[in-house]
């Protein structure tokens, strides 16, 4: 039981320090929830993705995270290397014996600016903003007052009373991101976010006035080739939020099978592992197979939870499709486009 509550403690501890922003070991699959600005930084025309991801299953009630982003981008005119992109993030994860869930909702809108004629090269901003609810069932809680003589009785009356279980709000994000080449077939990008600047509202009793805090996040990836036919990726985020912060990255070393020459044509194997500071490690394989792409990832905590989860982490399962479409200004038709890693 002691064991218990400090996990459960160290949970919500957690939580309440990061606003409980939904994240994935495989983050990179998710760039709409890293930065808005990197919308549109693939190849292709369009690109669906899914994730979801299944945690602390030694718990009383596992936490699960499910997630859909789907992006598009389209270039601006016949005669201009810049690019539009738009898309849209949907999530939804529920956690713990009251089921406390969040569901969102964000469009998002970005323009890639081109900044050279003789490379890719690319000034990208973007916007990221919708509605969100977070809602908790209380009749799976059990509280102090119920226990009598020792005992426990769900038909024991309590004090506790929950005049709102379901909350409402709108929420927005900034982002900025350059990318570019360097060298032979070395790609790269930089950037920079600012998430929840409207600060919502998050309280359900809304006699309390308390509010979501901003959160700053960094980010960077880097695409080096080892050999005609291998190359290594490195990704990593650095997250700021009401006096904290968190730290995540890590690599893949992916080997192409068969290439047809072009990147969207190819059979990829690859495999890595995920890093998050004083939190766990998630190694990862990912299949890239044509136009589709398979990851699968297993979290190992690392820090003081792993007492308290019996040393289990967390599997992380995403899959995603991109394309080209038969469209006018396709960056299929383009010399030049946002850089992809």
């Amino acid at each position: 039981m002691k064991k218990l509550l400090v996990f459960t403690g160290g949970l919500l501890l957690h939580a309440a320090a990061f606003g409980q922003d939904i994240n994935f070991s495989q983050f990179y699959e998710m760039p709409l929830l890293r930065n808005p600005a990197l919308t549109g930084t693939f190849r292709g025309d369009v690109r669906v993705a899914a994730a979801y991801r299944s945690q602390w299953n030694s718990a009383t009630a596992a936490y699960k995270t499910q997630a859909l982003g789907a992006e598009s981008k389209f270039g601006v005119s016949v005669n201009s290397d810049d690019y539009m992109s738009f898309g849209m993030q949907v999530t939804n994860d529920v956690a713990g014996d009251s089921k406390m869930g969040k569901t969102q909702l964000l469009p998002v809108l970005a323009y890639h600016k081109s900044m050279s004629a003789d490379r890719d090269a690319y000034l990208s901003v973007g916007f990221i903003g919708g509605i969100v609810q977070q809602r908790f069932d209380p009749t799976g809680l059990h509280f102090d007052d119920q226990f009598v003589n020792g005992s426990y009785s769900p038909a024991n009356p309590t004090r506790q009373s929950f005049t709102n279980t379901n909350l409402i709000y709108w929420d927005a994000g900034v982002g900025i991101a350059y990318s570019s080449e360097a060298g032979s077939d070395v790609r790269y990008y930089v950037g920079g976010s600012f998430y929840h600047f409207n600060q919502p509202r998050v309280a359900f009793n809304p006699a309390n006035d308390v509010r979501l805090n901003s959160k700053v996040s960094f980010n960077a990836g880097l695409s080096v080739p080892t050999s005609e036919s291998d190359n290594l990726v490195v990704y990593g985020d650095l997250f700021v939020q009401g006096g904290h912060s968190q730290a995540q990255g890590g690599f893949i070393f992916r080997h192409d099978l068969r290439s047809l020459g072009d990147e969207g044509e190819t059979v990829t194997l690859g495999a890595g592992a995920m890093y998050r500071l004083n939190d766990a490690i998630a190694p990862v394989i990912k299949l890239d197979y044509y136009q589709w792409s398979i990851g699968l990832s297993y979290d190992a905590t690392v820090s003081k939870l792993k007492s308290g989860n019996g040393g289990q982490g967390g599997f992380e399962l995403t899959l995603s499709y991109k394309n080209f479409l038969n469209i006018r200004n396709s960056s299929a038709d383009k010399l030049r486009c946002p850089v992809s890693l």
